[in-house]
């Protein structure tokens, strides 16, 4: 499904809908987001069956730290199960797992995880899996235009130096090509502080299935889509 006349690498979800799945149907919110963590399974699974070499997930923004301390809590506990138990499964699938944003915001214990996590991924080849946790861009961008000055004071470059591709570098998804499409579910129509540099060119997918629904149907659906649009990145 990858091999038409528009180039697919690398697909960027944002995954909302889990709180109010689970409220449509009267049960905690904790729910939703573990029927959420079902649904992440299967499309990685279905990404990797379908050729998709880079697939990023928005786990969770810097901005959600500001929902209800149980809810957090819950978030997090729910983080710590998926990289004990299924790391397994991505290591038997060739998946490679990377993590960016701001580790100095999480527990140690979940941050000493994603070092092991990485670690023992890090000579997959099959599939990129990017999860985006405690991730914001603003903050991202903030933070490359830090690194770009600091090189600057130390007369390591002059800012004639200063291009598209260094910028690029400073940033967490320095190894990854930028997104070819985007989906966002639940109905929203944003992008949410997500990889605002990174999908400059991207094309975009928002659907009303919540993210707990959303099926590898319904992602063969909008890679069918993407094949159909003309990408000209700004030329006639």
């Amino acid at each position: 499904m990858t091999d038409k006349k528009n180039k697919l690498e690398h697909i960027a979800v944002i995954m909302d809908g889990n709180g109010r799945w689970a409220q449509k149907r009267g049960m905690p919110r904790t729910v939703g987001h573990k029927k959420g963590a079902e649904t992440v399974k299967e499309i990685t699974r279905a990404a990797g069956e379908l050729g998709i070499k880079y697939l990023t997930l928005y786990a969770f923004s810097t901005e959600n730290w500001q929902r209800s301390e149980d809810e957090v809590n819950a978030l997090m506990d729910l983080l710590r199960e998926y990289l004990k138990s299924d790391i397994k499964e991505l290591q038997e699938n060739g998946v490679r797992i990377i993590f960016i944003g701001e580790r100095d915001m999480l527990a140690t214990d979940i941050v000493e995880q994603m070092k092991k996590v990485e670690e023992e991924t890090i000579n997959n080849n099959k599939m990129v899996l990017c999860i985006a946790l405690s991730y914001g861009s603003r903050q991202e961008i903030v933070n490359a235009a830090r690194r770009i000055a600091v090189l600057f004071k130390r007369g390591d470059i002059e800012p004639e130096d200063i291009d598209i591709k260094m910028f690029s570098d400073m940033l967490y998804t320095k190894d990854i090509p930028d997104p070819d499409i985007l989906i966002r579910t639940s109905g929203e129509h944003r992008i949410s502080n997500y990889l605002l540099w990174q999908l400059a060119y991207a094309e975009m997918f928002f659907t009303d299935t919540l993210w707990p629904d959303f099926s590898r149907k319904e992602l063969e659906q909008i890679i069918q889509d993407y094949q159909t649009r003309e990408r000209r990145y700004g030329k006639v």
